[in-house]
């Protein structure tokens, strides 16, 4: 038994997996203020519609990584990997203009 948790600890201490996980893009909120929904375009810079189909759905900076969700006059923005799944953010179109 004594051996046991000798192999234990002795396993505890050799590197390899680090201790902290790795950095991971999450999710942050942002409040539109005196804006809603419908005037966040007009009243939010670097937010861009996703489609046409996906009402309240935007992407946010340059890229297509980071999608936004509308609320009332607050915004959810992930990563898309976070906010569709791995499965089905590939299928979401990216109008990068």
């Amino acid at each position: 038994m004594k051996m046991l948790w000798v192999l234990l600890l002795v396993l505890s201490l050799v590197p390899g997996a680090p201790a902290v996980p790795a950095q991971r893009h999450s999710c942050h909120k942002r409040l539109l203020r005196e804006h809603g929904c419908h005037s966040v375009p007009a009243g939010t810079d670097g937010l861009r519609h996703v489609h046409h189909a996906l009402p309240h759905h935007f992407w946010e900076g340059k890229g297509c990584q980071v999608i936004c969700y509308c609320n009332l006059n607050e915004l959810l923005c992930c990563p898309k990997d976070i906010f569709f799944g791995p499965k089905i953010s590939f299928v979401i179109p990216c109008n990068s203009q």
